[in-house]
């Protein structure tokens, strides 16, 4: 066995971010409708069997995009300037939510420095697209992503 020097904490963490990207780019070009980011439905993917992660990230993104919809009253904000407030309200709550609940938030460092993007990303998607079609495809795609790392694994087609 060829040793890469990888350390995974979470089994097949780069193929399920890989299966991730590719079943998003397969959904979005079906359905016309982003899941929440090209990348943020392989993040779920990784914690479907941690729903508290889940949720906490979810609500960090709703929080960042209704902290983002309160300075739009008093900022010019909009395409690129949107997109970058929204990252930054994001790593901003995720790391208040990092430090306050630390527990929630249990991840390998790599990971931890996409949770910090993750909610942004996903807020600003909720903002571009309505809300309950970019979260019900996120749930979709991440569920998708799920199941087919799992099955991988089940017929040995990878090794964790």
């Amino acid at each position: 066995m060829l040793n890469t020097g990888r350390v995974l904490e979470e089994p097949m963490t780069f193929e399920t971010l890989l299966i991730g990207l590719i079943v998003a780019v397969i959904y979005v070009e079906i359905m016309d409708v982003f899941p929440g980011g090209i990348i943020v439905p392989a993040y779920m993917a990784l914690y479907l069997d941690k729903p508290l992660r889940v949720l906490a990230t979810i609500l960090i993104a709703v929080l960042s995009l209704y902290t983002y919809k309160f300075l739009s009253r008093y900022l010019i904000l909009f395409g690129k300037r949107r997109f970058v407030m929204m990252i930054l309200l994001g790593g901003i709550w995720a790391q208040l939510w990092f430090i306050f609940l630390p527990h929630l938030f249990s991840a390998p460092l790599e990971l931890k420095a996409i949770g910090w993007l993750i909610p942004g990303l996903l807020a600003n998607n909720l903002e571009k697209q309505k809300f309950f079609p970019t979260l019900a495809s996120m749930l979709t795609v991440s569920i998708i992503t799920y199941f087919l790392v799992r099955v991988l694994l089940y017929f040995n087609v990878v090794s964790p």
